[in-house]
C-alpha cells in the first residue's frame, strides 16, 4: 500500500463533462466522489483541485479575441463553479463533508483560501476543495495543485487523467508511445513531456514532491485501487 496520508487529488474540468462534449455528467461526478470516500475511509486525507475545462480555458478564450488576463480569470470563476458543484454532490450523495475554498474572495458562496482555516478543516477531516487556481493569471490548475500540496504539507499529487500514465508521446497519435512508470522530475523537464506545466513540475521537484498519473477512466475507484496496487500509474519522483 501507498504510504500517503495526505494528497492532492487533481481532476481535469473535462474529466466532470463524461461523454458529453460541455458542462457536467452527473453519474461521472458521482463515481468521483465516491472514489473519494472510499480513499478517505481508509484514513487518507483527500484535498481536491478540479479544473475548468468543461466549461472555459483562459488560454482558449485569449485565442479567440479576449486578453489572457481576462481569460485566465473566467477560466479561474469555471473551477469555483466545478468546486461548488463537487462539494456538492460529496456532502448531499455520498455523506462527506467538504469546503470550498478560493484564491479569489467571493464569500457569498464560498470561504476565501486562509492557509491556517484550510489545515483546519483538513484536521477535522473535512475534503477541501481548492478553487481558483493560485488566484493568478498565467498559471494552471496544475502550478496550484502542486502549490496547494506544499502549502498543505500533502505527501503526493494525485493527478487523474484520461491515459493511464506518462508517456513518451501522446498515445493518442503515436501508436509507438510507451508508457514511462517510473521518471524524474528532472527527466520530464529535459523531456519537455507536456502531461503537466513545467512550473508545477519544478516546484514538485524543488519540494520533493512526488506525481502519480493515472486513467480516472479504467474503473469505479480509480483512485482507491491506486491505494491498493491494482490499477496501473506512472510514478515521477526525484
Amino acid at each position: 500500500m501507498l504510504p500517503y496520508k495526505r494528497i492532492i487529488y487533481k481532476i481535469s474540468g473535462e474529466a466532470l463533462m463524461g461523454e458529453h462534449g460541455f458542462g457536467h455528467d452527473f453519474d461521472t461526478m458521482l463515481k468521483i466522489a465516491k472514489d473519494i470516500k472510499k480513499t478517505i475511509e481508509m484514513g487518507i486525507e483527500v484535498c481536491l483541485v478540479v479544473g475548468g475545462g468543461n466549461i472555459c480555458r483562459g488560454a482558449t478564450l485569449s485565442q479567440l479575441g479576449l486578453s489572457r488576463t481576462t481569460g485566465d480569470h473566467i477560466g479561474m470563476l469555471a473551477t469555483v463553479m466545478n468546486a461548488i458543484a463537487m462539494q456538492n454532490i460529496l456532502e448531499k450523495q455520498v455523506g462527506m463533508p467538504a469546503r470550498v475554498m478560493s484564491a479569489i474572495s467571493m464569500k457569498a458562496i464560498c470561504e476565501p483560501y486562509v492557509y491556517r482555516r484550510a489545515l483546519r478543516h483538513l484536521e477535522k477531516k473535512r475534503i477541501v476543495i481548492f478553487a481558483a487556481g493560485t488566484g493568478n493569471p498565467y498559471f494552471t490548475t496544475d502550478t496550484a495543485a502542486t502549490l496547494r500540496a506544499v502549502e498543505m504539507d500533502c505527501e503526493a499529487i494525485f493527478k487523474g487523467t484520461s491515459v493511464d500514465g506518462v508517456y513518451s508521446a501522446d498515445p493518442k497519435k503515436d501508436i509507438m508511445a510507451t508508457r514511462l512508470e517510473n521518471i524524474t522530475h528532472l527527466d520530464v523537464l529535459s523531456k519537455e513531456l507536456k502531461f503537466m506545466d513545467a512550473s508545477a513540475i519544478s516546484l514538485a521537484k524543488d519540494n520533493n514532491i512526488p506525481i502519480l498519473i493515472f486513467s480516472i477512466k479504467n474503473t469505479q475507484t480509480p483512485l482507491y485501487n491506486i491505494f491498493n496496487e491494482t490499477q496501473n500509474f506512472s510514478l515521477i519522483k526525484s
